[in-house]
């Protein structure tokens, strides 16, 4: 029997298995990255091992480390969680030969499908020759051979795109897998992202645990997962289970893991085996009433799978919390997480809690929260309202995006979903969401009675010009400000002359009543020193009064969109040269993620700040690139 468990991993994940672990009353080790010693899953393990250094490379990466810390630690199994080394069947032997129960597949079983190259092959299906690709093979899909979440992944549409692509997706796969292994594959244009769980023990029992949708994807990432995978055909359902049943077989696959299809045209598309548990694994537990963690370690001190799979109910849906403005190309956002909480009846999995703050070395994904209906409508619509009344101070999120994606009609009719929902819907789903006006008015009113109980004063006989104050709304159209003007009344309250059309009912610094239309809202309001309001699910920024002209840039700056790292500076890029717009000019990696800096405009490169390695602050100056003037039309 298991008695004490380290968790090779961090964050979420590393706080689920813990969970579970105090439910089975095994003890916990966490490890942990001198960026991480402080986090969440840390404070919730019986005891910790520090891996000196912040990079994965140096950190979670680090094998032997891991090996070294279970054993001063006292554990007699690893559970690897998902990324980092969970696909690495090195790490598995590793852990199995120091002695220790290893919390996963046989290390042959990894080998055979961890790599997606190798799993294909298994499969009979063969990858393309990257110097064979020509223009009649377009759009190809260059993907690291290790690891999942999207990183290495890159949609190639141009073949003079192919080798940087190939350079760029190696070196991100790298960073985040210990692996730069890619490969070249078809790409089938938005089909629909349909998994397959599978539990198996060591007796020959495989549970193929019905479907999982995950269409809904950024960057190859997924965003929204639900189960089982709505409108599918029965048969079209019971060939995925099949497959992927036939693939667990002819491994002897041990444990939990998924195999990943894509859907097109009514065919089935082998992707890949994930040899681990997946990120959307609370979906199918939701569905099927099983704790997969639980399962997977009964399986590896050897018990047997009851021989009939459990029969689902219901629906389930699961939504990623991410700390990136989707308005500004998913840009990952830091900073604390001043207030989180979420409503009753949402399941939450999270490596975050209130004070916790969001850095710059790993995934910007702050939660999971996911629920279970009846109906796959009252999912939708459970989840969709649970995410507007979630408390979430701090950093922008994608919080709105989810909500309008959950209620999109696009989304609800199952015939639209597929991979493609984002590349068609985005700018309508990072419009600023409505309610900004009111909003504005609360934040405004709230300062203003925090002000009048600190310092006094109030309504005067001689009467003096509005109150002005302007709320930026960081989300969707950021040039979009909102102005409120109000003026203190004889009987202690306030009159809003802008916008019109609203009362004040009450106004306190934390909570504020309007009336507009004859239908009273009321606002729960936080105000923090940097200005940043949190308006109900709103996140507004005071504007100040007069412009700091420190702040201002020369036209034509290329400012560091996030914190993170320059990993790369386009060959040969020296000041002097003539770049053309749309020109990538630089490489930033920002939470496991590569992000590329191009020229906003044609011109001269006036300016080039930025060197490998260099460490970059948000809004750091990276390059400056002078604009051509157009020649005046002769007359």
């Amino acid at each position: 029997m298991i008695s004490r468990l380290l968790v090779a991993n961090r964050g979420e994940i590393a706080c689920r298995v813990f969970r579970t672990c105090r439910d089975l009353g095994v003890s916990t080790v966490a490890v942990y990255s001198d960026a991480d010693a402080g986090a969440l899953h840390v404070r919730e393990a019986d005891a910790a091992v520090r891996l000196p250094g912040a990079a994965p490379s140096e950190t979670y990466l680090r094998g032997d480390l891991i090996v070294k810390a279970a054993l001063a630690a006292g554990a007699d199994a690893v559970h690897p969680g998902y990324g980092f080394l969970s696909e690495n069947a090195g790490f598995a032997r590793a852990v199995i030969d120091a002695g220790l129960v290893w919390i996963g597949p046989p290390p042959a079983a990894i080998e055979a499908m961890a790599s997606k190259t190798r799993a294909k092959e298994l499969l009979g299906i063969a990858p393309l020759d990257p110097a064979g690709v020509t223009e009649a093979d377009l759009p190809v899909l260059v993907k690291a051979a290790a690891g999942g979440g999207g990183r290495g992944m890159r949609v190639v549409r141009e073949l003079s795109c192919l080798s940087d692509e190939l350079e760029s997706a190696s070196a991100e796969a790298a960073s985040a897998f210990g692996d730069g292994e890619v490969f070249v594959e078809p790409y089938v244009e938005d089909g629909r992202h349909v998994e397959v769980q599978l539990l198996c023990d060591a007796h020959g029992t495989v549970w193929a645990l019905g479907t999982r949708d995950c269409s809904l994807q950024r960057r190859h990432q997924k965003v929204i997962e639900e189960a089982p995978a709505p409108g599918l055909p029965a048969a079209l359902e019971a060939s995925l289970l099949d497959m992927a049943v036939r693939a667990a077989k002819a491994v002897g696959y041990v444990g939990a893991g998924t195999v990943e299809f894509l859907v097109a045209d009514g065919r089935a598309h082998f992707l890949e085996m994930n040899t681990r548990l997946q990120v959307e694994h609370p979906v199918t537990e939701e569905v099927y009433g099983v704790d997969l963690v639980a399962l997977q370690l009964s399986v590896a001190e050897g018990a047997k799978l009851p021989p009939e799979t459990p029969a689902p109910r219901g629906h389930a849906i699961e939504a990623r919390l991410y700390a990136e403005d989707p308005a500004r190309g998913w840009a990952p956002q830091t900073g604390a997480l001043r207030l989180f909480g979420v409503p009753e009846g949402v399941r939450l999995d999270t490596g975050y809690a209130s004070g916790d703050v969001i850095g710059v070395h790993y995934d910007p994904m702050i939660a999971k929260l996911t629920v279970h209906a009846a109906t796959r409508a009252e999912a939708v619509r459970k989840l969709a309202r649970a995410l507007e009344r979630a408390r979430i101070h701090g950093p922008v999120t994608n919080r709105d995006l989810l909500v309008a994606s959950l209620r999109h009609p696009e989304y609800t009719t199952v015939e639209a979903l597929d991979t493609g929902f984002y590349d068609r819907n985005l700018p309508a789903l990072t419009t600023a969401p409505g309610g900004g006006d009111l909003a504005a008015v609360a934040a405004a009113l709230a300062a203003a009675s925090a002000r009048r109980g600190r310092f006094g004063g109030g309504w005067r006989n001689l009467r003096s010009q509005d109150e002005t104050r302007t709320y930026g709304d960081p989300y969707g159209n950021h040039q979009e400000d909102h102005e409120v003007r109000y003026r203190p009344t004889r009987d202690g309250g306030y009159e809003v002359t802008a916008p019109e059309g609203v009362r004040v009912v009450a106004a306190a610094p934390d909570r504020v009543s309007l009336e507009t239309a004859g239908v009273v809202r009321h606002f729960d309001v936080t105000a923090y020193e940097d200005g940043t309001v949190h308006v109900g699910g709103h996140r507004l920024d005071a504007r100040p009064r007069f412009t700091d002209p420190r702040e201002q840039t020369a036209p034509g700056s290329l400012l560091a969109p996030m914190p993170g790292t320059v990993v790369r500076v386009a060959d040969g890029l020296a000041v002097g040269d003539r770049v053309t717009a749309g020109q990538p000019l630089l490489w930033l990696e920002a939470m496991k993620m590569e992000h590329r800096v191009t020229a906003p405009a044609s011109g001269t490169l006036t300016a080039l700040h930025a060197a490998p390695g260099r460490q970059v602050e948000v809004g750091a100056l990276l390059a400056v690139v002078q604009t051509e003037e157009r020649p005046e039309a002769q007359s």
